[in-house]
Formats: structure tokens, C-alpha cells, sequence
């Protein structure tokens, strides 16, 4: 799989942070494009990379049959991201708008296991209460959690292509990028504008 793309200016780590703030992913395989809405597990490898991607599909859904047969997927996730209107540019009038954004494309090869169900399940339930004043638990359910179970199907997918768009303002000149992080102050995409332009913002 790919690393840090030279001349992209992105790092593993941002594509794994951004896939835990926003691990709704568009599973897109087959030659139909059948497409499903899934929330994921990003997990990594020993040096940080991300190696894997662990979920459940619905078991009736018709996208499982489609991932047997020509198991390779195209999961797309989609960060924060927003219009930048020119009224937030002050310091300058021949500014045009644009868009504001960052996303994940990952290749990965979806193998499906049984075993996987609990843990896939368990895994993702800790992650989304986490922090919560009084988290769920799956224990909640009592005897409708196994019912539950037998009703999805697990798997963990090996990632084998990973591509990034993180266009955040790194082009913009100084004074106008204080300008749209501003816009943007107290957002998700005003904190990843700074994150990619810490070394332009003023302190």
C-alpha cells in the first residue's frame, strides 16, 4: 500500500485521525458501483500506517454477495468541509470562492468472517459512546444483542491503496488564510485549516 505520497503533504497519521472523527465511509465495489453507507475501524500497523478496516455489513444486504465475488472495494470517507464565500476575505476584493475540504479514497480487499461479528460490533459501540457521561453497552440488550448478531456479518478489509485530498487553504496568501480560518473559527475544517497551515497561522 501507499505511504505519504511525495508532493501531497499528508501523513498517515492524517489519514487515520481523519477516518476516527469521521468513520462513516461510502463502501463502493462491483461493476454496478453498489454503494452502502458504513461506519468504520481504522486499524494500524506497527510504524503507524493504516493496514486494515474492520466493519459489518447487514447480512441481507446484496452488496455482501457482490464483495464475495470480486472481493477488492473502494471505501471513501469525507471530513469536514464548507463553502468559502469571498465575504470572509477582507484584506483583498479579486478573491473568488471555493470549496474547503478533506477526504480519504482507500483500495482495500473485504475478506468476511463470522468470527468477526462480536468484536466488529463490540469495537465500534466503545469507540462511539467513548467519553459519553454514561456509555452503552451491548449488555444493555440482554438476550435481542444475539439476535442482533446473527443479523450482520463481519469483516476486515486489507487496505491496499490509500490516496488523500486535504485541500485546506495551503495556497491561499497569509493574510487571506487568517481571513477563512476565522470564517470558520470553532468548526472541525477551521481546526484542520490550522492543523495544515500551522507554520502560516499568526500564534
Amino acid at each position: 500500500m501507499t505511504g505519504q505520497p511525495a508532493g501531497r503533504g499528508w501523513s498517515d497519521r492524517d489519514v487515520v485521525e481523519l477516518i476516527e472523527a469521521h468513520p462513516l465511509a461510502f463502501v463502493i465495489s462491483g461493476e454496478g458501483f453498489v454503494t452502502t453507507p458504513l461506519p468504520m475501524l481504522v486499524e494500524t500497523d506497527a510504524s503507524g500506517r493504516p493496514a486494515t478496516l474492520l466493519g459489518h455489513f447487514a447480512r441481507r444486504n446484496p452488496q455482501v454477495d457482490v464483495l464475495r465475488a470480486d472481493p477488492r472495494g473502494c471505501f471513501l470517507f469525507v471530513g469536514p468541509h464548507g463553502y468559502v464565500s469571498p465575504e470572509l476575505v477582507t484584506t483583498t476584493k479579486d478573491w473568488a470562492p471555493t470549496w474547503n475540504y478533506a477526504f480519504a479514497r482507500i483500495v482495500a480487499d473485504v475478506a468476511f468472517d463470522e468470527e468477526l461479528n462480536g468484536e466488529a460490533i463490540q469495537q465500534l459501540v466503545e469507540k462511539m459512546e467513548s467519553g459519553r457521561r454514561e456509555p452503552w453497552t451491548t449488555a444493555e440488550m440482554g438476550e435481542r444483542y444475539e439476535r442482533l448478531k446473527a443479523q450482520v456479518i463481519g469483516f476486515r478489509a486489507t487496505i491496499v491503496e490509500v490516496d488523500a485530498r486535504f485541500k485546506l487553504a495551503q495556497d491561499e496568501r497569509p493574510e487571506v488564510l487568517e481571513d477563512i480560518v476565522a470564517g470558520f473559527a470553532g468548526t472541525g475544517l477551521a481546526s484542520w485549516m490550522q492543523r495544515f497551515n500551522a507554520d502560516r497561522l499568526a500564534t
